[in-house]
């Protein structure tokens, strides 16, 4: 990454795919943007979406992010930016949709929702790494936010019931 990357929080896009700017506070923008993530997914979980709704908000978002990261990311000349951040909107956003199929929203869960997708999200294991390095553009961007977020929610599911 350069550190001469010039965003654009005036424009829409540039402003949605760094997480309302969430993704220019340092250190750590990922773990940030994520936890911008947070109240707004607590926003719209209190107005109680139901399950199909919360996969529509899902699907909608990661299809937006496809072009909104992939063209803030072309704009300034940067694969997958660290200051982009709407991928981990999404993968928090998967995390939690996932894991409402079987536990509640409760603070506890939430709480471990959000340091479980940050560490699959950091550490990358196989196949996030793999996916990283292989698939490119909005769609690569997207992609091992998403597969992050269903280990997350998968080791959630899991743990919760020992909590």
């Amino acid at each position: 990454m350069t550190s001469d990357v010039k965003f654009t929080l005036s424009n829409p896009v540039h402003f949605l795919a760094l997480g309302f700017g969430s993704g220019l506070l340092k250190p750590a923008p990922g773990t940030w943007g994520t936890l911008v993530a947070v109240p707004l997914f607590l926003a719209i979980n209190a107005l109680q979406p139901g399950l199909a709704i919360w996969w529509l908000i899902v699907v909608l978002s990661f299809l937006a992010g496809i072009y909104l990261c992939g063209k803030t990311a072309s704009d300034v000349g940067a694969h997958d930016h660290g200051a982009i951040v709407w991928d981990e909107f999404v993968g928090f956003f998967v995390t939690m949709v996932i894991a409402l199929h079987f536990v509640t929203a409760s603070p506890i869960n939430v709480a471990l929702a959000f340091a479980l997708f940050r560490l699959f999200d950091i550490a990358k294991p196989w196949p996030i790494r793999w996916l990283d390095a292989k698939v490119h553009g909005g769609f690569g961007i997207m992609l091992d936010d998403v597969i992050a977020g269903i280990f997350a929610a998968a080791v959630l599911v899991i743990v919760q019931p020992l909590l």
